[in-house]
This record gives C-alpha cells, sequence and structure tokens, in this order.
C-alpha cells in the first residue's frame, strides 16, 4: 500500500527544456563569428556623369590588355604570355628609355583590363595579379631608392602615400564582352 504512493508517475518534467533550449540558441548566436570571403579589394573610381574627354586620353598613356574567351592575351594588339606581362607592364608605366610609345609619365599611366565573358577565372586573376605585381615591384624599386627601405604595409604612412602619389595605381576594368565575341 505505501509502495503505490513512493512510487510517483513516470514522466519527466520538460518545462525547462525550452529554456535550455533558448540559452543555447543565443549563446551560440553570440559566440559564432561569420567567415567573409575575401576577394580582390578594387576602389572604384567615383561616379561621374559626365562623358569622359577622349581627347585627353592620349593612347599611348594606354596599356590595353585583352584576355579572349581561349584564356589568350593581347597586350596592345599584340600577342603576349601572361609570364611576361609583368615586365612588359613596369616597362610601359616607368618608361625608363623615353619611348614615344610608353606612358609619358607614371602619374599618366592607364591599364586597361577587358575580358571576354568565357575567360576562365584562373587566367583573370593571373593577368590581374601580374599587372598587380607590377605595380608591387616599382613601388618597391622607388621605396628602396628613395628611403632604403622595402615597400610595405609597416612602412610610414607618409612614405607610402608619396610613392603611390608618383606611381599611381591605375587599372581600369571596362564590360566583359560576350562568349567568344573579341
Amino acid at each position: 500500500m505505501g509502495k503505490s504512493k513512493n512510487r510517483g508517475s513516470n514522466e519527466i518534467n520538460a518545462s525547462s527544456m525550452a529554456d535550455i533550449a533558448f540559452l543555447l540558441l543565443i549563446f551560440f548566436l553570440v559566440t559564432t563569428t561569420i567567415v567573409e570571403d575575401k576577394g580582390i579589394t578594387v576602389r572604384l573610381p567615383p561616379w561621374s556623369e559626365e562623358e569622359p574627354d577622349i581627347q585627353k586620353l592620349k593612347t599611348r598613356n594606354v596599356y590595353s590588355v585583352l584576355v579572349n574567351a581561349q584564356n589568350q592575351l593581347l597586350v596592345r594588339n599584340e600577342p603576349m604570355r601572361i609570364e611576361d606581362l609583368r615586365e612588359h607592364a613596369k616597362e610601359f608605366i616607368s618608361n625608363p628609355m623615353k619611348r614615344e610609345d610608353l606612358a609619358e609619365d607614371p602619374t599618366m599611366a592607364i591599364i586597361s583590363l577587358k575580358n571576354d565573358r568565357g575567360t576562365n577565372y584562373d587566367t583573370y586573376l593571373r593577368v590581374y595579379n601580374e599587372l598587380k605585381g607590377a605595380y608591387n615591384e616599382l613601388w618597391d624599386e622607388l621605396s628602396q631608392r628613395r628611403y632604403g627601405i622595402p615597400f610595405s604595409e609597416e612602412m610610414p604612412a607618409a612614405y607610402k602615400k608619396a610613392i603611390r602619389a608618383e606611381i599611381p595605381f591605375v587599372i581600369s576594368e571596362a564590360e566583359p564582352t560576350n562568349f567568344g565575341e573579341e
């Protein structure tokens, strides 16, 4: 007789389970960090309603790089290998021999990059890396000559600003052409 009173019911009290679930949910929401995808950081030019003055833009100051659907390069209307792009871009920007067909001055140099929609992303990145690498090497050479230190993020901001003012990073990316159109 006494045994049936002590036994109690076989039910589990689940009233606090909802509270625990909400606490765990809030804990994981607060402590979880969301990893952002890293891509190429490109600063876009400011928006302007005005049409560009084509007369001011001399063709000698434009280094046009076209990449077709077969991942082949056409640089200033000449076929080129990606491996040769960096050195040619450096020569174009700095123009050490003061040639008439290369940029008048590093501040006037514009690199125009145009891809086909069929271009492989790997090829696009390799071409972009070579062009960016040309600027990095020119900045490093100028930093070594002027300040005796390599160009890096740790160098004083005034030095970096002076170097980038003398050799500004200008890559103009045109709208890609349709597959195989170029």
